[in-house]
C-alpha cells in the first residue's frame, strides 16, 4: 500500500497517559493506517520525527468559538497551538438553537453579532460546519441561557412550566441531532434567576441520550461549595455526568480553597460521575461585571464600546485617569470586557494536577485584546507546567488534552493514536514548545508546533496555515 504520509522515528505519546514509545506511523486518507516499529512502505511524503513528539491532536473542551469558527474557518488561534477539535456551546450560551428577538443579550453577545445567529436548530449549524470544513473539528452543547432567550418573557425572571416544556422539546430535538449535552452559566445576570428545579427538569432529557451536563456554576466565589452541591444535585436528578467548567476559587479571600473543593469532588465522585476542566492561568476573562469590581486584584479592560481607547489598561489606571472610583470607572466603560486576576497560582496548579481535570481554554475570540489563553493554553501546559515546572509528566499533560477529553465528551475515534482512529495529529518539539502569547501581546502563535493534521490533512506547518482544511462536525456517539 502507498500511504499519504509516513512519520519516521517518532516518539509517540498516544493520549492514554502511558509513557511514549518509538515507532513509525502511516496515514492514509483520514485515518491512522498503521503503527509499527518500522514502516518501509512507499508514501507520498515522509516526515522525519527524530527527537520530536507525535501526539493526538489537542481537544479544547471549553471554548466560545461557536460563531468565530464559521466567520474565520482558517482558525489560526487554535490550529497554531495544536488544537484539532473544539467543544462549543459552553457556559449556557450557544450558537445553535438560538432565535433572537432584537438585540443579542448578555452574555450570548460574547459569541458574535445579531446577524450571525442564524442557526435555530443544531441541524443547520452542523450542515454549515460540514459545508465550510474549518481547520478544526467542532462538537457542540446546547446553552441553557440560549434556550431561555427563545421563550421566556424576561431573562431576569424564573421560567414558567410552559417555558420549561418548550425548552425541553428543543433540547430533545438537539440531542437527537447530535448535541453533546446541556450547559449552564448560572452566575450571569440573565441566568441567575433560573431555579434549580428548572435545570433539573432539563437534565431529565440528557440521560436517554447519554448526554453530559456542563456548568459554569452559580458562583465561584464565597459560596462555591453551595454551587457545587447544586451542580451535583442536578447530575443526580438527571442521572447524568457533571462537568464543572473552568474550575477555580475566585476572589482573594477564597485563595487556597481548591483544597476544599477538590476534596468535595473526590467525595462525591464515589457516588456519581464528576469531572472538571481548567485553563493554565491565574486570570479569567468575561464581560465587565459591576459585582466583581474590587481593589483586591488587578482587572484589565479587554474592550469597551464607549471607550475603546482604554483597552489594555487596568481599571485602577482608568479610574486614576478619570479621577473617579473603580465602580464609577467601570460604569462608564460599560458595555465592556475584562480580564480578572482573581485566582492564586497554587490553586491553578492544584486543579491542573487533579485526576478529574482536563484542559479547556475558555478564550473569548471576539475580544480585540483577548486573554492569552485563546492562543496559548495548550503550549503553556506542555512547555511551562509540564517541562519547566514539572507539575506532571508530559504523557499525563497530553492525556488531559487528548484521550481523557475524547472519552469524557464521547468523541469516538479521536483523542488517541491507534490504528483506524482519525488522523488528528500534532508533531512538536518538546524542548521548544512554548506559549508566546502574553497579556501585553496575546495574539501570538506558539513555538515548537511543527505539523498539525486534521482528519489526515496537513493544516498547519512552519507557523503557517497551509490553506487546506478538513474539519468536521462531531456528533455525540452513544
Amino acid at each position: 500500500m502507498k500511504y499519504d504520509y509516513v512519520f519516521k522515528n517518532a516518539t509517540i505519546i498516544d493520549g492514554s497517559g502511558q509513557e511514549g514509545y518509538r515507532a513509525d506511523l502511516a496515514v492514509k486518507n483520514d485515518k491512522i493506517a498503521k503503527i509499527a516499529l518500522k514502516i518501509d512502505d512507499e508514501a507520498n511524503i515522509v516526515i522525519d520525527c527524530q527527537d520530536k513528539i507525535l501526539s493526538p491532536g489537542f481537544i479544547d473542551v471549553h471554548t466560545h468559538d461557536d460563531l468565530v469558527v464559521i466567520r474565520q474557518p482558517e482558525y489560526e488561534a487554535k490550529t497554531s497551538q495544536g488544537v484539532t477539535s473544539i467543544i462549543v456551546g459552553n457556559c449556557g450560551i450557544s450558537g445553535v438553537c438560538a432565535t433572537m428577538h432584537g438585540e443579542v443579550p448578555d452574555p450570548i453577545n460574547l459569541l458574535g453579532e445579531l446577524d450571525e445567529f442564524v442557526y435555530p436548530d443544531l441541524k443547520s449549524y452542523k450542515q454549515k460546519i460540514n459545508d465550510i470544513s474549518p481547520s478544526v473539528n467542532v462538537g457542540t452543547f446546547v446553552g441553557h441561557t440560549t434556550l431561555r432567550n427563545n421563550c421566556v418573557e424576561s431573562l431576569l425572571k424564573p421560567a414558567t412550566e410552559a417555558n420549561v416544556a418548550v425548552m425541553k422539546q428543543k433540547l430533545i430535538e438537539a440531542m437527537e441531532q447530535g448535541a453533546l449535552g446541556l450547559t449552564t452559566g448560572l452566575s450571569y445576570g440573565n441566568a441567575i434567576n433560573s431555579s434549580t428545579e428548572e435545570i433539573c427538569a432539563l437534565s431529565e432529557v440528557l440521560a436517554q441520550y447519554k448526554g453530559l451536563y456542563a456548568t459554569h456554576m452559580r458562583t465561584e466565589y464565597d459560596c462555591i461549595i453551595d454551587a457545587m452541591h447544586e451542580a451535583f444535585l442536578i447530575g443526580r436528578h438527571g442521572k447524568v455526568p457533571v462537568q464543572i467548567s473552568h474550575h477555580k476559587c475566585a476572589g482573594a479571600k477564597n485563595w487556597g480553597r481548591t483544597v476544599e473543593t477538590l476534596a468535595l469532588i473526590d467525595k462525591y465522585r464515589k457516588q456519581q460521575d464528576i469531572s472538571c476542566d481548567c485553563y493554565p492561568y491565574r486570570a479569567g476573562s468575561s464581560n465587565l461585571d459591576l459585582g466583581q469590581v474590587t481593589s483586591d486584584y488587578d482587572i484589565v479592560i479587554s474592550w469597551s464600546t464607549p471607550h475603546p481607547e482604554m483597552a489594555g489598561k487596568t481599571l485602577a489606571e482608568i479610574a486614576k485617569i478619570w479621577s473617579v472610583t473603580l465602580l464609577a470607572a467601570a460604569e462608564k466603560l460599560l458595555p465592556a470586557g475584562a480580564i480578572y486576576f482573581q485566582m492564586h497560582e497554587d490553586d491553578v496548579r492544584r486543579v491542573l494536577q487533579h485526576d478529574t481535570s482536563m484542559i479547556g481554554s475558555d478564550g473569548l475570540p471576539c475580544d480585540p485584546n483577548p486573554h492569552p489563553r485563546l492562543w496559548g493554553t495548550f503550549p503553556r501546559v506542555l512547555g511551562y507546567y509540564s517541562r519547566d515546572e514539572k507539575l506532571f509528566p508530559l504523557a499525563i499533560a497530553i492525556h488531559k488534552m487528548t484521550g481523557k477529553s475524547a472519552e469524557r465528551f464521547s468523541l469516538t475515534g479521536r483523542g488517541f493514536i491507534r490504528e483506524d482512529y482519525f488522523a488528528d495529529l500534532v508533531l512538536f518539539d518538546p524542548q521548544k514548545i512554548n506559549a508566546s502569547a502574553t497579556f501585553e501581546d496575546p495574539k501570538q502563535k506558539a513555538d515548537g508546533i511543527e505539523y498539525v493534521f486534521v482528519n489526515g490533512v496537513l493544516t498547519y506547518t512552519q507557523k503557517q496555515m497551509t490553506g487546506k482544511r478538513a474539519g468536521r462536525f462531531i456528533e455525540r456517539q452513544q
